[in-house]
């Protein structure tokens, strides 16, 4: 009974509770993840279907946030060149064609020492209505995207470019970020603990035991604040 209680009260509450920059998207199972944490979905990913569904740690945010929304992936390709950026045309025609809420999960291997994306790209992505982006490099710029607020977790950063360096491959096709496979319209969960990632036949599933998850947590703290004893904490709950 007070699973459902807190179920239903998460529900309601996914609603109203809008993070800065993020609008409503209409889907309850984003709502609902938005409020559960990365690490009850990679627990979830893992109890269920015995799956890693975090990224690597050094995927980090730019600055401290949540959210969470469906995958449109960029894939790049490495080799040098003098074409300019218009052999990378494609990255940006994603961003324009992407649907408001979504999350762009960008991937630029052996990019670490490269700047994905910057400013201006984030700036778009903010003004398209994007939910935030994910990047398998590095970035730059962070001043400007600080300012706007728009939501970065990336791999590091530094003042480099991929001009020259990289040029566009495809879009919306399955990309290895960070460790993890991710397919178009997989859910983006992120936090300041990470980046996990749900297949999105696998949502709903997923996303009610990691509410699960997070409801016996939250009930252990009190617990463990009263009694003084993470022993008798796990045995009483059953997790850790």
């Amino acid at each position: 009974m007070r699973l459902l209680l807190c179920v239903a009260i998460t529900l309601l509450c996914a609603v109203v509770y809008v993070l800065p920059g993020q609008a409503p998207s209409g889907d309850p199972l984003i709502e609902g993840f938005r409020l559960v944490e990365a690490a009850s979905v990679a627990d979830a990913m893992e109890q269920l279907y015995g799956q890693r569904a975090f990224m690597s740690h050094d995927m980090r945010p730019v600055f401290t946030t949540k959210f969470a929304g469906p995958a449109v992936t960029v894939l790049m390709e490495k080799g040098e060149h003098k074409e300019g950026s218009k052999v990378s045309q494609g990255m940006l025609d994603a961003i324009d064609a992407a649907p408001a809420g979504s999350v762009y999960v960008m991937v630029l291997p052996d990019g670490v020492d490269t700047a994905g994306i910057g400013g201006l790209m984030a700036t778009a992505m903010k003004f398209r209505s994007l939910t935030g982006a994910v990047i398998d490099a590095s970035v730059r710029d962070t001043p400007q995207i600080k300012r706007i607020q728009f939501p970065v977790f990336s791999r590091g950063i530094v003042p480099s470019t991929s001009v020259n360096h990289y040029r566009f491959k495809a879009s919306n096709v399955p990309v290895l970020c960070a460790g993890v496979t991710v397919n178009p319209g997989d859910i983006i969960v992120a936090d300041e603990d990470g980046v996990a990632v749900v297949p999105k036949a696998k949502a709903a599933e997923v996303l009610k035991k990691a509410q699960e998850l997070d409801d016996t947590e939250h009930r252990m703290y009190p617990f463990i604040e009263k009694f003084k004893s993470i022993k008798e904490a796990v045995e009483k709950f059953g997790r850790i």
